[in-house]
């Protein structure tokens, strides 16, 4: 696997509404776990669209990464221009910081929002030019994540693609490790 898709919830779906929230450190270490695995297989690209949440919190995984994985790369490929132009402040400033340090940007359709269809073929872009996906997604708490979850079973029906879901069990356990590496025994 060489580029591997990530996505999954907006931080508004799973109740974060600051980045230095503590569920985030641990969607953050679920997904660079994740992440170790797979650079130890050949893994160069990171592929996300640069939506807030899980794509831009394995954004900042990825940079972190870049240091001990200096070969390993970010593109950014946004489903239209501007997507963070109604975006907050805090939210434009963070993405644009994402943006600064990845080694490839651009967009899927090269305009302004203009309607939903665009958030399609970024699913489809997303699937097509990568060799796997890494999701943050519960199957029995559905949210925006289930649109390119669903568009890469269909993909699968043909193709070989390995899609890889952490779930709330997987961050729950991230959770545990952490709790139990502080009980001195």
């Amino acid at each position: 696997m060489k580029v591997l898709a990530i996505s999954g919830y907006k931080p508004y779906e799973l109740g974060i509404f600051k980045n230095n929230d503590p569920s985030v450190y641990y969607i953050k270490a679920a997904f660079k776990k994740a992440l170790l695995s797979k650079l130890d297989e050949g893994l160069e690209w990171i592929l996300i669209s640069g939506q807030l949440g899980a794509e831009l919190w394995a954004a900042e995984v990825v940079l972190d990464l870049k240091v001990q994985y200096p070969d390993l790369k970010l593109a950014v490929i946004t489903p239209f221009l501007e997507q963070e132009a109604s975006w907050n402040e805090n939210n434009r400033e963070w993405y644009h910081t994402v943006l600064a340090q990845a080694d490839f940007v651009n967009s899927v359709t090269k305009k302004k929002y203009e309607n939903p269809w665009q958030f399609h073929l970024k699913n489809q872009f997303m699937i097509e030019k990568s060799d796997g996906l890494l999701l943050l997604y519960d199957q029995d708490k559905e949210g925006t994540p289930k649109y390119i979850f669903e568009f890469g079973l269909k993909y699968q029906e043909k193709n070989e693609y390995p899609i890889d879901l952490i779930t709330f069990y997987d961050l729950q356990m991230i959770v545990e490790e952490g709790q139990m590496k502080q009980v001195d025994f």
